[in-house]
């Protein structure tokens, strides 16, 4: 993990408005959420920046890519059914985190590895696990449901390959985001959100390098952390007034990690990538 704070993300519902075809739109989400992998983010919000009813097609879009994305690829055949908003999955970057390892053998396992697994068996004893390599995992005493994804710690025998549950708390480091859909607008999730530090992000904030001071030492002081990013078509600002809204309200600050940008717009999974990029230097 880059930071010692929870960091997360919200990202709008139009985020791949601005593009007409599903595999541009796919490798559009693919690099929002590789930018999260990358720079540890814990999770990714998409919020309705229109009529939630009207956007449930791209909601759908974008969560179901972003939790492909993020599933270890020995999993998705058991978590994914054949659905035509995967059609062009194939262009996804790898994310290749801890938790996407490579190695499909039980003899490059180590004791004590921590894996994704699904349940994919059940037993009077317990229940088996598809971890990735050639035998499934088993867990004595559980009584858990098929097709539950689930982390777990595992341990070979001679005979089998045993495993116990994970809470992720209990993991040490990055273990991949989450994405949570959220029904609210920006400005709702702005005013109810439970995090120690909001930051906007626009082309209309101050510029980063004027209040890097002290945004460092609220980051550094926070807990919990949320980055707003706006639409294509529409910033954090333009969203906020037509929830008749003021951002700089709902927000403990607005910046602008672009102060010199030569270019009309920048796009949404550019800023992500980019502002990811510039905090993670934060100590």
């Amino acid at each position: 993990m880059i930071w010692g704070q929870e960091v997360s993300i919200a990202v709008p519902a139009s985020l791949v408005s601005d593009v007409p075809h599903l595999r541009e739109k796919t490798a559009k989400i693919g690099m929002v959420g590789r930018a999260a992998g990358i720079f540890g983010v814990e999770e990714i919000i998409v919020y309705p920046d229109r009529h939630l009813k009207r956007q449930r097609r791209e909601i759908d879009l974008i969560t179901t890519i972003l939790s492909y994305l993020e599933t270890p690829q020995y999993l998705r055949k058991h978590l994914f059914k054949i659905r035509p908003e995967l059609r062009y999955a194939g262009v996804l970057p790898p994310l290749r985190s801890r938790h996407h390892p490579l190695a499909n053998r039980i003899k490059d396992l180590v004791d004590g590895e921590v894996r994704e697994g699904v349940v994919v068996s059940t037993e009077r004893e317990g229940v088996s696990v598809d971890v990735g390599v050639e035998r499934s995992a088993f867990i004595r005493d559980a009584d858990l449901p098929i097709g539950l994804r689930v982390t777990v710690a595992l341990k070979k025998s001679k005979d089998c390959l045993k495993a116990r549950t994970l809470k992720r708390r209990e993991i040490d480091g990055y273990w991949g985001y989450q994405v949570k859909l959220s029904k609210l607008t920006l400005g709702k999730l702005l005013k109810d959100h439970d995090f120690n530090l909001v930051i906007g992000t626009s082309k209309y904030g101050r510029p980063f390098r004027e209040i890097r001071e002290k945004l460092g030492d609220r980051w550094r002081a926070s807990r919990r952390i949320l980055v707003a990013f706006g639409a294509p078509s529409q910033g954090l600002h333009r969203i906020a007034k037509k929830e008749k809204i003021d951002l700089d309200s709902v927000v403990d600050f607005v910046v602008n990690m672009f102060p010199r940008q030569e270019v009309e717009t920048v796009r949404t999974e550019e800023a992500v990538l980019v502002t990811l990029g510039i905090l993670s230097l934060f100590p």
